[in-house]
């Protein structure tokens, strides 16, 4: 029998030590790491932490039913994830569920209830003309935020356009110097074309219109709760509206014009510190081309009135949300929102200005709560599964493979740490979520990892039938074994990266966990179970074949021991000699 080649690769398997040391230290990075994170368990799913699923419908407007579309959908999901992500909750899931609904699932934790209110928050956003406004009952005034479309701001809320004027407070029912009816009016002859002509019918209806919406906002009351969300939720981009708006604490209600400038104008939002100023943060837009040019148009005729006739309101879902004023036409595609925001308020608005815009109106269909006690007692039953599947698998290789299964046993021992360590570290690192599906993949990956020892230990068991002894067995047998479980991992690994891009929400908890463990099954068996058997092929209990070791010839039906023989030589010719 040829000896095994000398080299590299010998150097290397005469020192399999230097393997199990490194992942070991390995092994000590990652769980000291996971410790000083202070994540020392998973994070976990919905479904067995418990949160909130809200079940969004698609609701076509008038003579737009064609607009529920696949398209429609996704970018719907699209939006409404980038919003909940927006806020900073991780593991939130969107998804479609059939043709008209979404799916929203939102865990329990910090931010997940603000979460839950953006996401309900389903109406299209649009900018609209104030044309009147005042504070709730007993309430103070408070200052408008200012837009500009330059960075010249100070900290008093100010408009700025390419001048500066000084501060100017919100009106009120006291400081209007216009009503309701008289801004109607006035609305209505700034957006009349010129050349028409008005007829007798055409302004009796325009002037029932005015006299109904300015009843409507006489009695509007936005100091009750009821009517906060719900006053002209319903009103067409089209229409003048009545709307309830929070500024600094302070609840006002708002007559509105038609819709000047809709959210699918605005490319680009984003919350920004001022630093060269005193201005705190602000909230900076871009506009798309299209959208810059209504822009403009609506901040220059905005900015030939007197308060509160040169504020626009920012309108999402019916109520507004910000109404800055302006002194001029703000050009150039971009403009700043400035006034006493604090972080949070300039974030949110930013992320409703960024993600606002939906294709479609939903209809909160239902919502529901999967309590933490559920979640546990479903942890639980797969944590049961879990160990059940190991405990089958190890009295398999105990009865099969006897000795061989103290190399098993760690092997999949190491494994499991490291699967638990790195998903205790994916969570806050990329929001990794232990789901159901991922524990079934953790429990599927024991089969895998199993899987890869056997095929190694019977590929040494077929080199000692062939009559080799044990050490020249192993080293015979690996490079075999190798390409076998190689092959048979990128497979797997295929088949879980595939299924994480073509499916969506919890399935995906489980391609990923498959993945992660069939790339931890390589590792672990080239720098542990492989190492481990070298060393161990030099133990006596192993290399003398012991019946209890797993590698008896004789329980194999070994050949007779392979033999160095040495080519007979030449005769001698006698004349020669």
């Amino acid at each position: 029998m040829a000896a095994p080649k000398r080299g590299r690769s010998a150097s290397a398997q005469s020192k399999p030590g230097r393997s199990l040391a490194l992942i070991l230290i390995a092994i000590v990075a990652l769980t000291g790491g996971m410790f000083a994170s202070g994540h020392n368990t998973p994070r976990l799913g919905i479904d067995l932490a418990g949160g909130t699923s809200i079940t969004l419908r698609a609701v076509p407007e008038k003579g737009q039913e064609s607009a529920i579309n696949k398209t429609n959908m996704d970018t719907a999901v699209d939006i409404m994830n980038r919003r909940v992500n927006g806020l900073g909750v991780s593991e939130a899931e969107v998804q479609t569920q059939g043709s008209r609904n979404i799916i929203v699932n939102i865990p329990k934790g910090t931010n997940s209830e603000e979460a839950r209110q953006q996401v309900g928050t389903t109406a299209k956003l649009y900018f609209r003309p104030v044309l009147a406004t005042e504070a709730s009952a007993g309430a103070a005034a408070s200052p408008s935020p200012s837009a500009s479309g330059s960075s010249s701001s100070s900290a008093t809320p100010k408009a700025t356009g390419s001048s500066s004027s000084s501060a100017t407070p919100k009106a009120t029912a006291t400081s209007q110097g216009r009503a309701a009816s008289d801004a109607l009016k006035a609305d209505a002859t700034s957006s009349a074309s010129p050349s028409a002509t008005p007829s007798p019918s055409g302004s009796s209806a325009a002037s029932a219109a005015a006299a109904k919406l300015e009843a409507q906002y006489t009695a509007l009351d936005c100091s009750k709760k009821a009517v906060q969300n719900t006053a002209g939720k319903d009103a067409t981009a089209k229409e003048a509206t009545v709307a309830c708006g929070k500024v600094s604490g302070v609840w006002y209600k708002y007559l509105l014009g038609p819709a000047a400038v809709d959210g699918t104008d605005v490319k680009k939002a984003q919350a920004v510190y001022n630093t060269t100023t005193a201005a705190g943060w602000q909230v900076t837009m871009d506009f798309t081309g299209k959208g810059s040019d209504k822009f403009a148009s609506i901040t220059g005729e905005l900015a030939k009135n007197t308060t509160p006739q040169n504020e626009f309101g920012i309108v999402l879902d019916g109520q507004v949300v910000s109404s800055p004023y302006v002194s001029s036409s703000i050009t150039g595609g971009n403009a700043e929102i400035s006034g006493s925001f604090t972080q949070e308020e300039a974030q949110s608005l930013a992320n409703m200005l960024s993600y606002g815009a939906l294709p479609l109106t939903f209809k909160e269909d239902s919502v529901t709560t999967v309590t933490a006690a559920l979640g546990g007692e479903q942890l639980h039953a797969g944590l049961i599964a879990g160990a059940i599947g190991l405990a089958l698998v190890v009295i398999y290789l105990l009865i099969f493979y006897r000795g061989l299964s103290v190399i098993a046993i760690p092997s999949l021992l190491v494994s499991a740490i490291l699967t638990y360590v790195i998903m205790a570290l994916l969570g806050p690192g990329i929001g990794f979520a232990l789901n159901l599906p991922a524990v079934c993949g953790a429990i599927v990956a024991i089969g895998i990892t199993a899987d890869s020892f056997i095929v190694f230990f019977e590929r040494i068991r077929d080199e000692i039938r062939e009559g080799r002894s044990l050490r020249p067995a192993v080293e015979r047998a690996w490079p075999r074994a190798r390409r076998t479980i190689l092959v048979s991992d990128f497979v797997s690994f295929l088949a879980a990266a595939v299924l994480f891009i073509v499916t969506v929400g919890k399935v995906q908890g489980f391609a990923f966990t498959l993945g992660l463990t069939t790339v931890l099954d390589v590792v672990v068996v080239f720098l542990f179970t492989k190492p481990l058997m070298t060393i161990l092929a030099r133990r006596k209990f192993f290399s003398s074949g012991h019946k209890y070791s797993g590698l008896d010839p004789k329980a194999l039906g070994a050949k007779p021991p392979l033999r160095r023989t040495r080519r007979p030589s030449a005769p001698v010719d006698p004349k020669e000699a």
